[in-house]
């Protein structure tokens, strides 16, 4: 492939941004392509080169880059009516309408401007409303770039992640690892008075996609109600993508208290909310007083393609299409790493997938194996090698991923997230032969 377009585009980018880029997971060795246009399921980039996509944009895209005519045509009249308007319009109200209609925990909806606005927002939302300070979060879980969660470290000993966050913030936060009962336990029976919120991901969907084990969604649900503190899921990612129109909370069957969403909501465009019962998100401005607002939240634009998006989607069986490609491609790369590095573990669920780079050691039973998506079932052979949380996804072979596979890939024309962490996701677009394409590259490149 020529790439000398893009080269050139990053050399120029370079001087202007830092890092030649406008958000770190962009910054791709040596250096990135540019992407040109989008169509259907694969994206064009500077040089004419095509790849089937798999990054949807890091998810928000369900229907791919060429939505139908009826979702162009509410984006397209509503950006010729006015950019916005500084009030209200309809078709916020709409979209607040159909997300209460159809998730579980939602019965009001506060718009905001992308999924770090809606957790930084729900963070202080749930201390207003419980009059705590305290926040329990997962190891390797992710809520954006906001300081109260960018911590490491275990239980109540964390500090900042990242320069420029004064260690008072991470005072306040105490990390868990994913699916260990017994952390969350242990923290609520020191701490329990003092926690305002437990926030997690339903499923990790930065760190490789874990899911809960059986059982473990539901024990932050008592945990949390026993102590009075809100449990908060943060369904960013997950949101009107696992679990269909009622989100993972719905697939799960656990009712969370608030709930964050971003990416799907917006059709493409920059989105975030906070939905969850009335008595605690009335707690916002102006109905309460928990500090909140934006100059472009409930953008009409947006709005329009949200709504006609997920209108779409419910109407004309799109869960349907996209759930059984993602599992057939889950399936299939659960043979190809059977047979080329068996000590890898396929995940993900729905429309989501990921092979993550384990390093087990050994080969596992097919016939103990879950068959299109690893479910951290205790049953299971390889159950004691499965990434179960943060640090098992930590320890896997990310270099591999980043500097041999990856590149592997894109030289086949497979457009994967660029390293270990980030999930990967099917939209309407793709097809039965965009699946079958991608299996022979893995096949090839593992």
């Amino acid at each position: 492939m020529n790439h000398e377009q893009s080269r050139s585009l990053y050399g120029r980018a370079l001087d202007v941004l830092p890092g030649g880029v406008n958000s770190s997971v962009r910054a791709i060795q040596p250096y990135p392509f540019f992407v040109e246009r989008g169509d259907g399921g694969h994206v064009i980039d500077a040089d004419g080169n095509r790849y089937l996509d798999f990054v949807m944009g890091y998810g928000p895209l369900l229907l791919g880059h060429d939505p139908p005519e009826r979702v162009q045509a509410a984006v397209q009249q509503r950006a010729s009516e006015g950019p916005m308007y500084g009030a209200p319009t309809e078709v916020e109200v709409e979209l607040a309408e159909f997300i209460a209609r159809h998730v579980p925990s939602v019965e009001m909806v506060r718009f905001v401007n992308s999924g770090t606005e809606a957790t930084v927002s729900a963070v202080r939302l749930a201390r207003g409303y419980t009059g705590r300070d305290k926040i329990v979060v997962m190891q390797g879980g992710y809520h954006g770039a906001q300081e109260s969660t960018l911590v490491e470290g275990t239980g109540a000993e964390t500090a900042p992640s990242s320069p420029g966050i004064p260690d008072s913030f991470a005072e306040h936060t105490i990390a868990v690892p994913f699916n260990d009962e017994a952390a969350v336990r242990e923290v609520f029976a020191e701490h329990g008075d003092d926690v305002a919120a437990v926030l997690t991901e339903p499923i990790l969907g930065n760190y490789g996609i874990v899911h809960p084990e059986d059982g473990y969604l539901e024990t932050l649900r008592a945990v949390t109600e026993r102590h009075d503190a809100l449990l908060v899921f943060d369904e960013v990612i997950t949101g009107f993508r696992v679990g269909g129109l009622q989100c993972a909370q719905g697939k799960f069957g656990v009712t969370p208290d608030l709930t964050t969403f971003g990416k799907v909501i917006g059709g493409g465009f920059p989105v975030g909310a906070i939905g969850g019962r009335t008595d605690i998100v009335e707690e916002c401005t102006p109905a309460g007083d928990v500090f909140q607002s934006g100059t472009f939240s409930g953008h009409p634009v947006t709005m329009a393609a949200g709504l006609e998006t997920l209108r779409y989607a419910s109407a004309e069986g799109v869960y349907d299409h996209v759930n059984e490609l993602g599992q057939q491609l889950r399936a299939g790369l659960t043979d190809i790493v059977a047979d080329k590095a068996p000590e890898y573990t396929v995940v993900g669920t729905d429309s989501m997938f990921k092979v993550v780079f384990t390093r087990s050691g050994e080969a596992r039973d097919e016939e103990d194996d879950c068959s299109a998506g690893c479910r951290q079932r205790p049953q299971c052979a390889h159950y004691p090698h499965c990434p179960r949380d943060g640090t098992d996804v930590r320890r896997a072979d990310t270099e591999r991923w980043e500097r041999l596979f990856w590149p592997a890939m894109k030289e086949q024309g497979i457009f994967l997230t660029p390293n270990q962490f980030e999930s990967q996701f099917v939209s309407a677009a793709h097809t039965e032969e965009d699946v079958e394409t991608a299996l022979d590259a893995y096949r090839e490149a593992l």
